[in-house]
């Protein structure tokens, strides 16, 4: 029954209970809004208690409002076959009366119907909702300041929102809006209003960032860079002077020029990087990056020591410098004298070469500026991970200054490489190996010992290793003064990251100070000294002999290690919340952490299982960058788990909204389900026996032929796991809808010459034999079920009256295309027909037998050529047995279903002897010795041959 305006004020006060700290209000409500949320007209309520203001109306109801609208726009504005979807008419509604709401007083429900609307806009623009941005652009002639800051939030939202779509129709219709010059036009009233004018400025960078294809592709030049670029660059010149005069007495203007200087300077980063063509013109590229080198390395002069805003000027220098584009091309400068245009090509060559004349003019004296850089990176002592600091937004000045060094080295090697050297040595003489205080010359050694890490691939050829090691860093690694925990650190990293340079009797040396290293009071030191253990595992000259002594120690403090950083990771999970790039590395070394860990994994569990469960969780923000390396790292914490735990056994239900969402995962989907099949037994089941049925058949009811043969495995697995015992009699009444699906499959005839068809049904019907084999009578009652008939006839299958002899028609007519376990089941399942009271089989009896015969015959020589192969497994995900290495949990669990297989244990000429004796005994001997009558001689030669055990 839909809800109307009256149901209203019953709507509010439900959500007030739902905020009640009394349990015994908040539960029911919130079952009630539960179950209000799939009836028409609940955003139309909702949209109601978010528009009354005043004090009749609660705001925190009303925020609580916009969040149950937002969740029934991702769960119902979509038609989808699980869910009843919003008619047309409400949508229509809802959209006109959103965008005449949008002048929100309380913040925080102004941003989340900013959001709302941006979701809507994804979904319905242009098609269903063509006006929007027309009646955006309207609104933002209003003089009421609240409104036009509000108009410019969800201006901002939308546009973001249908930037990140990808299909080419979408990024054609974001291109092509006609209202761009409305807006844009707004932008100089803003000026001295703060939070409209950074509005303002995030949509014109999101405007000219995805409203034009990237000029790297088409070398079409952007005419907006060179008039936005100039503006942006005289914008930050203006403000910066303000920074220090409002630092003590207006604290917000001063917060807003650190902001504003920053958000102009990552304008400038984005648009170089998504326009660099456009961004080589006389007034935009020396300019700025003439400003961005003053400002590293003049930061104290110019006024502006704030790190955000550095850490941006370095990163447009690191980004000009590395950039792909600017790099000049071997034949030169084009020269065209004709009249025709120039090629794609050439003009990216003629726009590189313009770029490295630039350049060069502004980087006159490289080995000055890079010792500038270079000091610019000593004043602070955060710690180095470049990857991470890359990731996670630039965030740390050391590591930029760092990372920046990199490239004007990369760019200039064989001028810097002596600098470096002479810099290195200055350091080492200023601040001896014994030394203790905290000095500049410490420092200076500090930085000079990164910056040897970095660039070790030039400095070989200046300086041995060797010596250095036996001159300086075996001293200090011994000098375990707290002050030098700064120099340990730099030494433990520099070893890894030099290994390929360490010779002779010098590797063993290091291999023990590293060990010693992995010993340290300070977790800084011992964690770098672990990373670089690491890369000397992985270095081609590893010797096992040189760490073997002290292996031990390695072993232990590695556990030690793990104990004392159990939050490490979680820790960095939280404060990279948004930054799905980094999050995605972390990602991926929890599972080389946890596949390393192997039985131990569960150590892991505190740290993990949180991580895990944000990951898989379909419903996080970030569900769409991370929700892929979450299930492979969920697979991977499975398969290396001893035993499922009920944390484990707690994500499962996270799968059913997985596979809902989409198959891309399939193939680990069915890698976590194995594992939950093998080791959670009736545990399992009992606990999301359903969960897992659901799974099954939306798989099985909605992926094509290759989904269906990564899929039927794990169908196959459940027929063998009733009869080992895992679940014997609660499972197969649990997937008859999907054992259903795949009779459905196997009577199908339309697989002609696709060979992936042919296979499904092949499979399929070897799911079914088996069952057949293993339980009879669920078999009959399966084939039985009157909407199984029903459905097939509709489908247009031609089958007989009977569906069983209608498989077997198919397990004769298909057992050639069977591999050899295959053909097994079929011959099996054949067999067990003889023993069923079922007329027809009699006329049937000289196939299945000559089916049986060529079975056990081929078998027979199969074992002659390799009879150290074993019997014939029972399905093709049963693996070989990788004898000489130790087995995991997961394999001898394997191994366990594998040899309880009925099949594999059944002797095929005992169980056809047997049977045949059945047959006769139903049919009676005249029948019988008239249906054997009937067969070839030479095929009746045969049966007997393969009935003779002798």
């Amino acid at each position: 029954m839909a809800l109307s305006a009256g149901d209203v004020p019953t709507m509010y006060a439900v959500l007030v209970n739902s905020l009640s700290a009394d349990e015994a209000a908040r539960r029911p409500a919130e079952a009630a809004l539960a179950q209000c949320e799939t009836r028409p007209g609940f955003c139309s309520c909702l949209l109601e208690i978010i528009s009354a203001r005043g004090l009749a109306c609660r705001e925190d109801v009303r925020l609580l409002a916009t969040v149950y609208f937002k969740n029934s726009i991702n769960r119902y504005w979509r038609q989808r076959r699980d869910s009843y979807g919003i008619s047309n008419e409400e949508k229509d509604h809802l959209r006109k009366n959103l965008l005449l709401n949008i002048r929100e007083e309380n913040s925080q429900i102004a941003l989340q119907l900013a959001v709302l609307i941006s979701k809507l806009a994804r979904l319905d623009y242009p098609k269903e909702w063509p006006d929007i941005f027309s009646v955006l652009a309207q609104q933002l002639q209003s003089a009421d300041v609240l409104a036009s800051h509000r108009v410019f939030m969800v201006l901002f939202r939308t546009l973001k929102e249908l930037s990140t779509k990808r299909l080419t129709v979408d990024q054609k219709n974001y291109a092509e809006r006609n209202d761009i010059d409305t807006i844009l036009e707004q932008s100089n009233d803003l000026i001295l209003i703060c939070d409209r004018w950074l509005l303002c400025l995030k949509i014109v960078r999101q405007l000219i960032f995805s409203g034009y294809a990237s000029d790297s592709r088409t070398a079409q030049e952007v005419w907006q860079v060179r008039e936005v670029c100039p503006t942006v660059l005289t914008a930050i010149k203006s403000l910066l002077p303000h920074y220090d005069s409002f630092r003590d007495k207006q604290a917000k203007l001063w917060d807003f020029t650190k902001r504003a200087c920053t958000k102009l300077m990552k304008v400038l980063v984005t648009l170089q990087g998504r326009h660099p063509y456009s961004f080589i013109h006389e007034t935009v590229l020396p300019a700025t990056v003439d400003f961005c080198l003053n400002m590293i390395t003049n930061s104290e002069q110019a006024g502006t020591s704030f790190e955000e805003f550095l850490i941006q000027s370095m990163v447009l220098v690191k980004s000009v410098l590395e950039c792909k584009e600017y790099r000049p091309s071997p034949t030169g400068r084009v020269i065209n004298e004709n009249t025709q245009p120039l090629s794609l090509e050439q003009r990216k060559k003629n726009f590189a070469a313009v770029a490295n004349d630039m350049l060069k003019a502004v980087l006159p004296d490289t080995s000055f500026t890079l010792q500038k850089i270079w000091k610019s990176g000593q004043k602070t002592q955060s710690p180095f991970t470049m990857n991470r600091i890359w990731f996670s937004g630039m965030r740390k000045k050391r590591p930029c200054a760092e990372a920046l060094f990199i490239i004007i080295f990369e760019k200039y090697r064989e001028l810097l490489a002596p600098v470096v050297v002479s810099v290195l040595r200055e350091a080492m003489a200023v601040s001896p190996p014994l030394e203790t205080d905290i000095t500049a010359g410490m420092l200076l050694k500090d930085a000079s010992y990164t910056a040897a890490g970095h660039v070790y691939y030039e400095l070989s050829n200046y300086l041995s290793f060797n010596e250095w090691f036996h001159g300086s860093l075996s001293i200090e690694v011994s000098n375990y003064h707290p002050n030098m925990r700064i120099i340990r650190r730099k030494i433990a990293l520099l070893l890894g990251q030099w290994i390929s340079e360490i010779k002779g009797d010098t590797r063993k040396l290091v291999y023990h100070a590293l060990v010693g290293l992995l010993q340290d009071n300070d977790i800084a030191v011992r964690l770098a000294a672990c990373s670089s253990l690491c890369y000397l595992f992985q270095e081609s000259s590893f010797s096992e002999l040189d760490l073997f002594e002290c292996l031990p120690t390695c072993w232990t403090m590695s556990f030690k290690l793990i104990e004392d950083v159990q939050e490490f990771d979680s820790k960095i999970w939280d404060e990279s919340v948004g930054e799905s790039l980094l999050q995605i590395q972390l990602l991926t070394a929890l599972k080389t952490f946890v596949s390393s860990l192997g039985f131990q994994s569960p150590l892991s569990y505190p740290m993990l299982i949180p991580i895990l469960q944000s990951g898989i969780n379909i419903d996080s923000p970030d569900a769409l960058n991370l929700l892929e390396d979450s299930v492979l790292l969920w697979e991977a914490t499975l398969s290396n788990a001893p035993t499922v735990v009920p944390q484990l056994l707690d994500l499962f239900p996270y799968l059913v909204g997985i596979v809902n969402r989409s198959f891309d995962y399939l193939e680990a989907t069915i890698k976590i389900i194995e594992d939950y099949t093998i080791f959670g037994g009736q545990e399992f089941l009992k606990s999301h026996g359903a969960s897992l049925a659901k799974i099954i058949d939306t798989i099985l009811g909605n992926v094509n032929d290759k989904g269906l043969l990564t899929a039927l495995p794990i169908v196959d697995l459940l027929v063998q796991s009733f009869w080992v015992q895992l679940f014997p009699i609660e499972a197969p009444p649990l997937i008859s809808g999907a054992l259903q699906k795949l009779i459905f499959i196997s009577l199908s005839q339309d697989d002609g010459q696709n060979p992936s068809r042919t296979t499904v049904r092949v499979s399929s019907g070897a799911i079914l034999a088996r069952l057949l084999v293993m339980n009879t009578n669920f078999s009959a009652q399966l084939l039985s079920e009157p909407s199984l008939s029903a459905s097939i006839q509709q489908a247009g299958i031609s089958v007989n009256n009977n569906l069983l002899l209608s498989l077997v028609d198919m397990w004769i007519d298909k057992v050639d295309d069977a591999n050899v376990v295959q053909q097994k089941e079929y011959a099996m399942a054949l067999s067990v027909i003889l023993t069923l009271q079922v007329p027809q089989v009699i006329d049937k009896l000289d196939d299945i037998l000559s089916v049986c015969t060529t079975v056990i015959i081929g078998s027979r020589e199969i074992k002659t050529e390799d009879d150290t192969s074993g019997d014939i497994t029972s399905s093709s995900w049963l693996g070989n047995d990788n004898s000489g290495y130790s087995l995991s949990s997961k394999e001898l669990r394997k191994r366990q279903v594998r040899d309880l297989d009925p099949i594999k244990q059944a002797s095929l000429e005992n169980v056809l002897r047997e049977n045949l004796k059945a047959f006769a005994a139903l049919h009676g001997d005249a029948a019988f010795n008239a249906a054997i009558s009937r067969i070839h001689p030479a095929a009746f030669a045969q049966l007997q041959q393969a009935l003779n055990t002798a």
